[in-house]
């Protein structure tokens, strides 16, 4: 379980763009449940995304796709860089920073922390 800090002026909508994300990006359409939305796509069998505490933040939780990991390298490599595309599009659709960014207060929170 990861979570992300959403750029600030994208909190209000959150949850919207949660579900939005998973239909735009993943072609998707998410369970819903408790506010927590749930989808399977490519090398993951379960990825999992709700709002934190006063929708400044969004916490992920992903499962892989063990049947996707058996597969010949070839076939599995382009199901696992396909899914970490998308998912990579997706953080940055729903937080608002790009991966670099989220890279960047990653490090900076860990370094608060030490």
């Amino acid at each position: 379980m990861q979570e992300y800090e959403v750029k600030r002026g994208m909190t209000k909508d959150l949850p919207d763009r949660i579900a939005a994300g998973f239909t735009d990006i993943f072609e998707a359409t998410p369970a819903e449940k408790d506010g927590h939305y749930k989808i399977s796509y490519g090398s993951m069998s379960r990825l999992e995304v709700w709002a934190g505490e006063k929708n400044k933040t969004v916490i992920v939780d992903t499962e892989t796709n063990k049947e996707v990991l058996a597969m010949p390298d070839e076939q599995a490599d382009k199901i696992i860089l396909d899914t970490n595309k998308r998912f990579r599009q997706y953080l940055d659709h729903i937080t608002g920073f790009t991966t670099k960014e989220r890279v960047k207060r990653a490090k900076k929170a860990a370094d608060a922390e030490n």
